[in-house]
């Protein structure tokens, strides 16, 4: 029985991916995150199937002692965007740090273990047509993007065994850590936390196959990013984070042609959720939000 580590547990991915390694029956289960109130919450319902550890991805002795035991680790803990490029210091300790103790550690003592990282597709900025063979030459402003780009290559530089999945929008709760990153008018590349976090358990079993690759992991066709806008403003309502996040907008809009973006579902087989499955879940999550709903559809089409 394989033994599997996921770090950030209690996130939007992570804890699908805990839901989906236990649905499979054949893992034995880490989930490691901070301990607050949240995570604790949220945790709590799986502490009888898996072993729950609380404790900081940068605390280097901890992961160390963890990295021994483990056949898989699926790193999934850091700080996301914007926070990340407003708060620089504490992305680069978060992100970059941890990321160098588990691949040190790995490194040293356990070079056999495999390491899934998820990086995102933040580091093409704005090219047109990518691959992940696509040169990448970030400004220093693109800090986000830089400290992805700066695991990767400590990763691929120090580890045998590993593989790394870009990311484009994930889609997700507005509740939870969706980012609207795109143009209006324009088509975004997308994927559905599901799917993401599928793709790790899957990659699991093709581990061969996917070892020391790097891909572009999305969840189906691009759709407009109007269409979306649209659904979550009529289906699910205004929010305050519907407004934060655009007021980034144009900071963080970035469109790609994503031209090898079915290459890993084509291998592992990991797309099974559809964006009309996530609008979905937009009219269930917003059934009761009727202020909201009539506040969206006031700013309908608008660029608030």
């Amino acid at each position: 029985m394989k033994k599997v580590l996921v770090t950030g547990a209690a996130g939007t991915i992570g804890l699908q991916v805990i839901k989906f390694l236990l649905s499979e029956g054949k893992y034995e289960i880490a989930a490691l995150d901070l301990k607050n109130n949240k995570t604790v919450q949220v945790l709590k319902k799986y502490k009888k199937r898996i072993n729950v550890i609380y404790g900081d991805v940068v605390d280097r002795i901890l992961i160390e002692a963890l990295v021994k035991d483990f056949d898989i680790i699926i790193h999934l803990a850091g700080v996301p965007m914007p926070l990340a490029d407003i708060k620089k210091d504490l992305a680069n300790e978060i992100d970059y740090k941890a990321c160098e103790n588990i691949v040190r550690a790995i490194d040293y003592y356990n070079p056999k273990c495999h390491l899934f990282y998820a990086s995102s597709m933040m580091v093409y900025k704005d090219k047109d047509k990518v691959t992940v063979k696509s040169a990448i030459h970030l400004d220093d402003y693109d800090y986000y993007a830089k400290m992805k780009k700066n695991c990767e290559d400590l990763i691929k530089e120090k580890l045998k065994n590993y593989t790394i999945y870009r990311f484009p929008m994930v889609l997700s709760s507005v509740k939870e850590s969706l980012v609207l990153n795109g143009k209006l008018k324009e088509n975004i590349n997308w994927i559905t936390k599901e799917d993401a976090a599928y793709s790790f358990v899957k990659g699991i079993n093709y581990l061969d196959k996917l070892n020391k690759k790097t891909f572009n992991c999305l969840g189906g066709e691009a759709i407009s990013y109007d269409e979306l806008l649209n659904h979550i403003l009529e289906d699910y309502g205004l929010s305050w984070k519907y407004v934060f996040e655009r007021l980034f907008m144009d900071k963080y809009s970035y469109d790609w042609n994503c031209l090898d973006g079915n290459d890993l579902d084509e291998l592992i087989h990991y797309q099974i959720s559809t964006i009309d499955d996530y609008y979905r879940n937009l009219k269930k999550w917003g059934r009761k939000r009727k202020l909201p709903k009539f506040l969206g559809k006031l700013v309908r089409g608008h660029k608030l």
